[in-house]
């Protein structure tokens, strides 16, 4: 039987890093994933590593959007009615989190993690050779109407006092400069210049992986039902054999409440799945900035295969039907406002963001078993949080004084 000091479950970004930094700190680590790496919602997301992205996306409190998402006609919102009932208390729990006064309280302890998003990323690039795949120039949101312009603008600003969070206003005119293709329709622009963004995000956790193996860890297929505890540690089934490890880590993403429940815990965990296509670029069009279309909803983002665009959420049971109808609504609004050739997939891509009701990740010790740990929960910054949550993981499983203070992420918080 192979043994390991720490067996990291699920090869998404957020395993990835862990487990990486784990084996950076001298731990034999074991990565298991029942697929490749990167290769579920770690592979078609909007690729995006969101320095600005101090506040978490909550559930809206104002009267008009309600009513717009209860008609389920949006492209930044979709249900499927049959699941309503049981994602009620995630809903209503998600809800009440979301009162202003709360979700500034959120800001607060997730800004403590956000701060750090870029710089850790960029650490792991440079030792896994992949900061070619890293891109600087941030990101923008655009907007139709002077009114929601001058919205963002403010909210922006108090950001940046808040958070140190810097940006750009742009008016039409510097709109256009910026990004001569978009379509002259639009009020302006707020850049966000400190971001940075990533070409292929499943390259990105690929090469992470490539330097894990390099310092010596192991990644393994496996399915992580199987793990069973065994005297202080844990063990379980692997396409090559058995293994055992001193300790385990969930990083399963929108599938951690499979393992956490069978093992005795009830998190209040619901997933947001998204869509995305990529198109070609017609005749000379380039894309110079991915772009948030506000009042629209949805979001277009150079990356290598050709133009992403990507939807928002859609609430539904996780292994539901597939129901792009998101992704058909935002394409005829998309082409009118940039020149999409043909599409480029034969089918529309779907993910699942994992998700915790007050919009702070789970990242810390399991509280009912000894060396168990969980990290998942990041919902739409997966890819942003990878490397803190793997950094501020492996200091907590090695003793380790923690460079953020890891309490408002604890488990514990849902007993």
């Amino acid at each position: 039987m192979a043994r390991y000091d720490t067996v990291v479950l699920g090869a998404g970004i957020v395993g990835i890093c862990t487990a990486l930094h784990l084996q950076k700190r001298g731990r034999a680590t074991a990565l298991v994933d029942r697929r490749g790496a990167a290769e579920e919602t770690s592979f078609g997301n909007a690729g995006l590593i969101q320095r600005e992205g101090v506040y978490p996306y909550g559930f809206p409190h104002d009267f008009g959007a309600l009513l717009r998402y209860g008609l389920n006609r949006t492209i930044d919102a979709h249900y499927h009615p049959s699941a309503l009932p049981r994602l009620a208390p995630f809903l209503w729990k998600y809800w009440h989190y979301s009162r202003p006064a709360r979700h500034a309280e959120v800001a607060r302890r997730y800004a403590k993690l956000i701060e750090h998003c870029v710089a850790e990323h960029d650490a792991l690039a440079a030792e896994a050779d992949a900061a070619d795949l890293i891109v600087r120039g941030g990101w923008m949101k655009i907007f139709r109407t002077e009114r929601e312009r001058d919205t963002r603008f403010a909210e922006a600003e108090r950001w940046r006092r808040d958070f140190g969070v810097e940006h750009r206003q742009l008016d039409a005119k510097m709109l256009q400069e910026a990004e001569p293709y978009l379509a002259p329709v639009l009020a302006g622009a707020l850049h966000w210049t400190q971001p940075t963004r990533t070409l292929d995000p499943q390259a990105l956790g690929q090469a992470y992986v490539r330097r894990f193996e390099a310092l010596g860890g192991t990644f393994l297929q496996g399915n992580a039902a199987t793990l069973e505890a065994e005297g202080q540690g844990w063990r379980m089934r692997t396409a090559t054999g058995p293994l055992a490890a001193g300790a385990a880590v969930v990083a399963l993403g929108p599938w951690a409440d499979v393992l956490t429940r069978a093992l005795g815990y009830d998190l209040p965990l619901a997933v947001k799945r998204g869509y995305h296509m990529h198109y070609r670029a017609a005749g000379e069009a380039k894309l110079n900035h991915p772009v948030l279309d506000v009042e629209r909803g949805y979001f277009m983002g150079p990356v290598r295969r050709g133009i992403r665009l990507t939807t928002g959420a859609e609430f539904a049971r996780r292994d539901a039907i597939r129901t792009p109808v998101q992704l058909g609504r935002a394409e005829p609004i998309a082409r009118d406002l940039f020149p999409l050739a043909e599409r480029l997939d034969t089918e529309p891509w779907m993910g699942a963001r994992p998700c915790t009701p007050d919009m702070l990740p789970v990242i810390g010790p399991a509280p009912l078993h000894r060396n168990l740990w969980f990290a998942f929960g990041h919902a739409h910054h997966g890819l942003t949080l990878g490397p803190v949550t793997g950094r501020l993981l492996a200091e907590m499983i090695t003793g380790e004084a923690p460079f953020v203070d890891p309490a408002p992420y604890a488990a514990s918080r849902f007993a």
